[in-house]
């Protein structure tokens, strides 16, 4: 009697077991279907790209049928009909290899005539420079590169299907989440984008910013340096209302949908409300200071307001862990124990000179996780998230701090500072080129030539070097994330270190299949699989799923 109730209840057993499998299955399967479902905003791309390709054959076929005579049937392909015309010619008439080389300098006399010509040339462009249609038409083809971008990750996320190497360690249920994810986000962000460019082109187009300039005067009076300031918090305040609704939806939205947001709404308008005062108290004397350097320092005013800049980089360094971000989250010693002995005894054995050493309450807002090293000199800290220390083990945080370690044994973050001040030598010497020229302020309706503005009106037209030199700096930041990982490695933590990057991509439910163009441009660190790879890390499989 007692085997035959072992025997019903081992069968019953099994019977639940397949049950809750075949349960587990078809939430799969159903999430599966959600993913690859593609909704009301899928369907807009489609139609966009779809009416595109359309717009541009009957293009094809007019200029076929009509030839010469298009432009006086259809007055509006005028631009577009002398541009094709004048294309081959354009083409002819670049020199070649011999004649370019006639034209350098071979003296340094010849060198200085070749800079006065070339600066002579560059003024005269710049003088006769249709300003405000090439903002726009710059503005518009960033936002459709961007765009285009994120469409071809999206279509990415679609893909329900595991890519090769990661089947063996991320399961199917995890790696549709992350996908699930990733679709909520891209939604938002293609939306706010989208908007954002409305906003952005209906400013230009119909000037508001001479608008609020005005506007602006009409309260601080004469003086250009305090109107400018007032100018700076009106708009800092008109970005962060309008930017709002957004960052409520992807909080309250978007985050709890995932499982990741832990604020309550008082903390974040309290948060919201910290950073706008922040960006204020802080922004203002800068830009003051910026203002006053340009008007009393001349043409060379770029090399005074790059050190200007590089010095507040530095403070906001120094300043931004150790003043600013208490002002948002709790910081504490890490507790004696394991976690911190370990940490303590790889710091000594690489020399690091660790003074604190922290555990920072960012489960308060985000179940998301990270650790991070900071400081001067001999006054180095080491911050770790509580949210890391709930997810992974000793031996695998250690590892983590090990790759933080590898960014300061190799001066990663010389490198990229020295970078970042390369970058902002070069915008303020674009901008002399402008600054003075009557013709860009009058292009956008302003009377005068208030600095402001013109940088303002200065940075649309260097958006598109400014996104050649963030995929350089992307590039670059991804070469140091190998170095670190393989820093952590040759330290014995290779397998530590995979195992985390692992936990820490479920947990934060990151994209396990980015497409290539998308991540060169967006990431500044390496996907999973070429980090594992990198590693030589064995949990990689050879075949797909």
């Amino acid at each position: 009697m007692s085997d035959a109730k072992t025997e019903k209840a081992e069968k019953t057993s099994i019977a639940e077991g397949i049950v809750r499998a075949e349960a587990r299955d078809a939430a799969v399967d159903a999430q599966a279907r959600v993913v690859q479902q593609k909704g009301f905003l899928d369907d807009v791309i489609d139609g966009v790209q779809l009416g595109a390709m359309v717009i541009f054959f009957i293009c094809l076929v007019f200029a076929a049928i009509f030839g010469s005579s298009l432009p006086s049937i259809f007055p509006v392909t005028q631009p577009l009909y002398d541009a094709l015309v004048g294309l081959p010619q354009l083409l002819t008439q670049v020199p070649d290899i011999e004649t370019v080389l006639e034209y350098v300098p071979k003296t340094l006399d010849e060198a200085c005539e070749l800079r006065a010509s070339v600066s002579v040339w560059i003024a005269q462009v710049l003088h006769e420079l249709a300003y405000k249609q090439w903002v726009l038409g710059l503005s518009w083809a960033m936002y459709l590169w961007q765009t285009k971008l994120n469409i071809r990750q999206r279509d990415r996320l679609h893909d329900v299907r595991r890519p090769k190497g990661i089947a063996t360690f991320i399961s199917r249920q995890v790696y549709l989440e992350a996908n699930a994810y990733g679709l909520d986000k891209s939604s938002l962000l293609l939306v706010r984008d989208f908007i954002g460019q409305l906003q952005t082109t209906a400013i230009i187009a119909y000037d508001v910013v001479p608008w609020l300039w005005e506007q602006v005067g009409q309260v601080t009076g004469e003086n250009v340096l305090v109107q400018s300031v007032g100018f700076f918090v009106a708009a800092s305040v008109l970005s962060t209302v309008l930017g709002l609704p957004f960052d409520i939806y992807s909080t309250f939205v978007v985050e709890k949908k995932h499982g990741f947001n832990k604020q309550t709404m008082g903390l974040f308008w309290a948060d919201a409300l910290k950073s706008l005062l922040l960006v204020l108290a802080l922004g203002a004397p800068v830009l003051a200071g910026f203002l006053w350097v340009i008007e009393r320092t001349g043409e060379r005013f770029y090399l005074y307001a790059w050190a200007l800049m590089a010095g507040v980089q530095l403070l906001m360094i120094l300043i931004y862990p150790t003043v600013i971000q208490p002002m948002f989250n709790k910081f504490d010693p890490l507790p004696e124990g394991d976690l911190r002995e370990a940490i303590e005894a790889l710091a000594g054995r690489l020399e690091f000179p660790l003074k604190k050493l922290y555990v920072v309450d960012g489960s308060k807002r985000s179940s998301h996780s990270n650790a991070y090293v900071f400081g001067f000199f001999k006054a180095k800290r080491i911050v770790i998230y509580d949210t890391l220390i709930e997810q992974c083990t000793t031996d695998e945080i250690v590892a983590v701090v090990g790759h933080e370690l590898g960014h300061w044994k190799k001066s990663h973050t010389v490198r990229m500072l020295l970078m970042a001040q390369l970058q902002i030598l070069l915008i303020f010497y674009s901008f002399s080129c402008f600054v003075t020229e009557p013709h860009m302020y009058e292009s956008f309706g302003v009377e005068g030539m208030p600095v402001m503005l013109g940088f303002l009106f200065f940075q649309y037209l260097y958006e598109p070097l400014g996104m050649v030199l963030q995929f350089a700096t992307n590039v670059m930041s991804r070469i140091h994330e190998f170095q670190a990982d393989a820093f952590s490695r040759d330290l014995g933590y290779g397998e530590q270190l995979a195992s985390c990057l692992i936990k820490l991509q479920i947990e934060n439910k990151a994209t396990m299949n980015p497409d290539p163009l998308y991540s060169a441009f967006t990431y500044s660190h390496p996907p999973l699989v070429e980090r594992l790879d990198a590693l030589g890390n064995p949990h990689l499989a050879s075949k797909d799923e």
